[in-house]
């Protein structure tokens, strides 16, 4: 019996001993800095932000249907039935929730007059114009006192369940006339609609080192300002199409084609891109790459109000917004990334 009972206390002795030097070496593992855990989470919070924009909206939209052949049916009738009674919403404007990214301040923007800043260029997810118009991570409140910024989106997006209340959550409101026209004439002066001008199309020509902007023929912006005497504010945020890789289909190709007819159809272009993995930076993913965006907002250009502008008075003003955009471009480019060489292309 003696035997036994020492024979239990060396192994309780031996295990105590195990756990203790197992501690021991637990302790002396390195655990993560406050440093290293704030990076993991501002890269989880990117890659939801890019997954969100990415699937969200589509899965949604497949999920409902789906569910509308179970004996889920319900939950797909009721989202129907918040979505038709919801409807306009989004066109009258929605407050945010309020990526590390950049904002120069180069001009005042008075808050007695009203503004459409055009956001340059798209890239593959317009991460300087979200950050700075949406999240107010950049101190765009500070900056500009007074005025409050809304950022536009395709009208499509608002189509796709539960991807509308995830847009809308933070402020992003329709590129419609209706929406637009309601966020410049709400709540008096002060107000900012930022519009990425080059849309869908211009993103399909995003890739490093690349500073080609489709404006030329966009000008439906100029006129909405004129009809409410706003003011046309251009901004641009270098360093924009460095955060992903596209794979670009040469134009007259077939893939370029399908591209194309598709932008047309759905409002949006397919591109194929990809950026840097979770893991590792050597990794491909959908993250953006750890390139500074620098996004700098140019002097404004003053608009009369003038509610039904003919051709020449919308033609005269585009070219004096191109002006200052192209002002804006050339002054900074060495500042932030480019070299004296390197010129903005507009199409």
């Amino acid at each position: 019996m003696k035997t036994i009972i020492t024979a239990c206390s060396q192994n309780l002795s031996g295990s105590r001993a195990s756990l203790l030097a197992t501690l021991r070496t637990l302790l002396a593992v390195p655990w993560p800095s406050q440093r290293d855990v704030r990076a993991w989470l501002q890269l989880l919070a990117v890659l939801q932000w890019v997954l969100s924009f990415l699937l969200l909206g589509t899965v949604s939209l497949l999920l409902l249907v789906y569910l509308v052949f179970t004996s889920f049916w319900p939950i797909s009738a009721l989202y129907l039935a918040w979505v038709i009674f919801d409807w306009d919403t989004p066109e009258k404007g929605t407050e945010g929730w309020g990526t590390p990214v950049s904002l120069v301040k180069t001009h005042e923007l008075s808050p007695s007059h009203n503004y459409i800043i055009g956001s340059h260029p798209h890239g593959i997810l317009c991460v300087g114009a979200f950050c700075n118009f949406v999240t107010g991570s950049t101190g765009f409140a500070e900056m500009f006192p007074g005025i409050r910024p809304s950022l536009t989106t395709l009208a499509g997006n608002f189509r796709l369940p539960l991807f509308r209340e995830y847009l809308m959550s933070g402020g992003l409101c329709p590129v419609t006339r209706r929406a637009i026209g309601y966020l410049l004439s709400k709540n008096g002066t002060g107000n900012a609609v930022a519009i990425v001008i080059g849309g869908a199309a211009e993103s399909l020509s995003c890739r490093p080192g690349i500073t080609t902007l489709i404006l030329k023929n966009r000008k439906g912006f100029v006129r909405m300002a004129l009809q409410h005497g706003a003011y046309l504010v251009p901004s641009f945020s270098f360093g924009e199409n460095d955060l992903f890789r596209q794979v670009v289909f040469e134009e007259g190709s077939w893939m370029r084609s399908i591209q194309q007819r598709f932008q047309k159809m759905m409002g949006f272009a397919p591109c194929v891109f990809y950026g840097r993995g979770l893991t590792s930076v050597r990794s491909r993913g959908f993250l953006p790459y750890a390139r500074p965006i620098t996004t700098v907002v140019g002097e404004p250009v003053t608009v009369p109000k003038i509610e039904d502008p003919s051709r020449e008075t919308v033609d005269m003003y585009h070219e004096l917004y191109v002006r200052s955009l192209l002002k804006l471009f050339n002054e900074n480019k060495t500042k932030y990334g480019l070299s004296e060489a390197d010129e903005l292309r507009i199409v």
